[in-house]
Order: C-alpha cells, then sequence, then structure tokens
C-alpha cells in the first residue's frame, strides 16, 4: 500500500533528511536575501529529476506528475527564510551566519518539503494527479514572498484545486499535529505614528506641546478603540511596542514616535478599526496641540483554513498517523503569509509538534535558544508526501 511505502522511505531516508535540516540551518538567509538556499533546493530537485522554475528571485516551483497528472492539482507550500536574531544554541549545526538563525523553523519546512518532493518523485506512479512544490522566500517580512509567489504565477499553469502547508509547534509533542478548519491565524498591520509640537524646557511646560503626555493619551485611547468597538466573540489585539522620544530629565521633546502591530481575526472588522485609529487618533493628538503622522502598513490577511478541504486532509493525516496522533490547533493571534494563498484557493495549514521536555527542546519560536525533536522531521515529511499524493477539493 502507498501509505507504508511512504512510511518506509520516510524512515529510510531519515538521516538524509536530517542532514539537510542541519545544512539549511547552518546556512541561515533572511527574507528575500535566500540565494544560497534556494540554490541547494535546485540542486536537490536537479538531482532527484524534477522540472522546476525560479521565481520572485529566490523561490522555486517545482512539478512532480502521477499518474493521469491532470485529475488533480495539489501545491505543497515550504518557506525558507530566516530571522536577524544570534543563535544561542551550541549544537554542531549552530547558525554560521552572524545575528542570522532559523529561529521559526523554515529550514524545518524546507526540509520536510524537500523529502516530500523526493518520496512523491519515487512513487509517482503510485498515485494520481500533479503536486506543485512552492519553495517560498520572504515569509517573515511585509509584503509577504507568498503575495509575490501568486504575482509571478505560482498558483497558475497548472493551477492548483487546494494548498497545503505546515509549521513547526513547540508546545505540541513530537510525534502530533493538528488542525483547524476556518478561521486560524490572524492578519497583521504594523502602525507607525510620529506625535510633533513644539519642544521645550520641562520647566515651562505650559510654553510647549507636551509630545510625551500625548503618547501617553493615545497608547490608551487605542486600547479603548478595540475594546469598546469590536464584537466580543471576534479576537482582536492592538500593541504599541516601542516609544521613542526624549534624551534627557528636562527637556520635552519636539517629536515622539511609536510603532505596534495590530491583529484581527475578521477582515471586515480589521479595515474598520483602521479608520476608527486614524480618525480618533488624529482627533486626540490634535486636541491636545500637537500633530500627527500615521500610517498603518496593511500585512498578512486572516489566515483560512477551507472547512471541507482541511476536514479531509485531518481525516487523511489520521490515516496515516492515527487518529491518536491528530489534534485540533488553537487560534493565534500570530500571523503567517501562508494567508494569501488560502484567499486564493482552498488553503490547509497545519502544525507538526515538535516539543520534547525530556531533552530540554521547550523553546519558543523567535527565540535564540529554539530547536526542535528531529525525529519530527519524518513525520512532517511523510504527512506531507501522504497529503500530496492523496488530497483532494
Amino acid at each position: 500500500m502507498l501509505r507504508e511505502k511512504i512510511q518506509q522511505l520516510a524512515d529510510r531516508y531519515s538521516d538524509e533528511f536530517i542532514a539537510i535540516r542541519h545544512h539549511l540551518h547552518a546556512h541561515p538567509e533572511l527574507s528575500y536575501q535566500e540565494f544560497q538556499t534556494s540554490a541547494f533546493v535546485q540542486d536537490r530537485l536537479k538531482a532527484w529529476g524534477i522540472p522546476f522554475q525560479v521565481m520572485a528571485v529566490t523561490g522555486v516551483v517545482g512539478l512532480i506528475e502521477g499518474r493521469n497528472p491532470t485529475k488533480r492539482v495539489i501545491a505543497l507550500r515550504g518557506d525558507m527564510d530566516a530571522l536577524p536574531i544570534t543563535e544561542a544554541n551550541q549544537v554542531p549545526y549552530t547558525s554560521t551566519h552572524e545575528g542570522v538563525m532559523h529561529a521559526c523553523g523554515h529550514d524545518v519546512h524546507t526540509t520536510c518539503l524537500l523529502g516530500a518532493a523526493k518520496i512523491l518523485q519515487e512513487t509517482r506512479d503510485q498515485w494520481e494527479g500533479t503536486v506543485k512544490l512552492i519553495f517560498q522566500p520572504g515569509e517573515e517580512k511585509n509584503p509577504g514572498g507568498a503575495s509575490l509567489m501568486i504575482k509571478e504565477g505560482a498558483l497558475e499553469n497548472p493551477k492548483p484545486q487546494g494548498i497545503i502547508g505546515l509549521h513547526v509547534h513547540p508546545v505540541l509533542d513530537t510525534g502530533l499535529l493538528s488542525f483547524r478548519p476556518g478561521m486560524v491565524m490572524a492578519s497583521a498591520d504594523e502602525i507607525y505614528m510620529t506625535i510633533r509640537g513644539k519642544g521645550g524646557h520641562a520647566a515651562t511646560p505650559q510654553l510647549t506641546t507636551d509630545t510625551i503626555l500625548i503618547a501617553s493619551h493615545l497608547v490608551v485611547a487605542l486600547q479603548q478603540i478595540i475594546s469598546r468597538n469590536r464584537d466580543p466573540f471576534s479576537p482582536s489585539v492592538l500593541s504599541i511596542c516601542s516609544i521613542e522620544g526624549g534624551h534627557t530629565t528636562n527637556v520635552i521633546p519636539s517629536e515622539v514616535k511609536l510603532m505596534g502591530t495590530f491583529r484581527a481575526m475578521d477582515e471586515q472588522w480589521r479595515f474598520k478599526a483602521h479608520d476608527l485609529i486614524r480618525r480618533e487618533a488624529t482627533g486626540l493628538v490634535h486636541s491636545m496641540g500637537g500633530e500627527l503622522d500615521l500610517h498603518i502598513d496593511v500585512g498578512y490577511p486572516v489566515l483560512y483554513n477551507q472547512e471541507a478541504f482541511t476536514k479531509k486532509n485531518k481525516a487523511l493525516a489520521a490515516t496515516y498517523l492515527g487518529d491518536a496522533k491528530v489534534e485540533t490547533t488553537e487560534l493565534r493571534m500570530a500571523s503567517e503569509d501562508f494567508a494569501y494563498y488560502t484567499h486564493v484557493i482552498p488553503g490547509c495549514f497545519f502544525r507538526l509538534g515538535t516539543r520534547n521536555e525530556s531533552l530540554g527542546l521547550t523553546s519558543g519560536v523567535h527565540t535564540p535558544t529554539f530547536n526542535i525533536d528531529e525525529r519530527a522531521i519524518s513525520i512532517g515529511v511523510g504527512t506531507m508526501a501522504w497529503l500530496g499524493a492523496n488530497a483532494e477539493v
């Protein structure tokens, strides 16, 4: 049976896939700079006889045709970029690029997609349809590599009926997967504000525009905008994460800068909130004698797992691993540019457990000590190959 064959190959090639992950982890590259990573992916696909094309400078799109290749087309996606974090792990494959680290597991994602590609290529006479492999740059940075890949035609010629992606999940034990139909991850927009006014001596505030005081009121007011206007059943988060202004104890600065993030699970409310933020922030600052420059950098949309497609994939995953190994993913206010794909074609984004408390592998993503239980790699590889060979919309 195909299931047993995929499991056997995932186990047989486990050391090779772990070695691929070690290479990628040791050579991380920032968003839109994944030149060595892209070349490595291309070399692997060439070695396995898988045709591909390059898109969005460093993106790679491969194609594997099984029997009756026009019967169905399913895309599998893996992101490739790393983060500007200095790694603290003491491992043989630690980052060799100072200040850059695969702290979000994209080395694992790329490895899982490469592994699935090798297995699907070897078993292509045992499944029907076509599998499209999307190795994507720039997930960590606006405008998001997914949006660029879509613009350059990654979802055309042939057009997939659905797309599947995975993400490491350090709160989920190794050996487990999790799926969630419907809304699963939030939109993410960046907020930049500059408050300007006449600065001056702190002993005579009446002769100044107190930009620090205005900023303080603004931070509180922005929280009330969200808490008093959103649907209480629709999660939403506004966090001001940076305030810059002033440099001494006795001078009121003429300028204060604030930066933050706004996240939502509802696209209609998302843009209504943008309007509320603009209107109420401008009114408050002006009422206190200041001027405001406000820019909302619209980022990734809500990640929506198409219900029927996701339920089918969850059932397939249970067939592959067993019902006890497949759980339900929690809603998360984090964001992912895989969301762009899900607004074009049916998508399914699932989680791969990588946690192992006995080995001390519990650090969260985007931290200097993030690492995984590498037994998860063969599970991710096998699951992606199994879904690629069987998924239908």
